[in-house]
């Protein structure tokens, strides 16, 4: 990211904001359950970005019609204007890297990565406190169910 981190705040995004443009523009309309798993975001973290962006009306949200407790979520004109400004320059950035590092090699990493997402996302995730056997002082105070 660090190649991009530039180019983002030139344009005032954070690499979260543009991770959720970017997968906005995939689709009409999606709920923010699913845009927070696309984006690889915790909800908590998707709350704040999604109502900064919708402040910058980039997003639009409104409540699904079957269930008024659920917000969809959509990319907006000027959010698909900012992405059209940006791309090109992140699209180079990508270039250069394919070209510094080797396309078929990017690939393989890309590839490699998802693999290791996909096997990963069948591990049960573990609290800490049945992780880790740390003294009593060291743990957090918090209750756990």
């Amino acid at each position: 990211m660090r190649q991009f981190r530039p180019l983002l705040r030139a344009h005032g995004l954070s690499e979260q904001q543009w991770r959720i443009l970017r997968a906005l523009t995939a689709v009409d309309t999606t709920e923010v359950t699913e845009l927070a798993h696309s984006a690889y975001l915790l909800g908590p973290s998707l709350s704040r970005i999604l109502r900064d962006l919708e402040a910058r009306k980039l997003i639009a949200r409104k409540p699904a019609k079957d269930d008024q407790r659920r917000s969809m979520v959509s990319i907006t004109r000027k959010g698909l204007t900012l992405i059209a400004a940006v791309a090109p320059f992140s699209e180079a950035i990508y270039a250069e890297i394919a070209r510094r590092y080797g396309a078929a090699k990017l690939a393989e990493l890309q590839e490699m990565l998802r693999v290791l997402e996909a096997s990963l996302s069948a591990l049960p995730v573990r609290h800490a406190v049945e992780a880790v056997d740390s003294p009593k002082d060291f743990r957090s105070t918090r209750k756990t169910k």
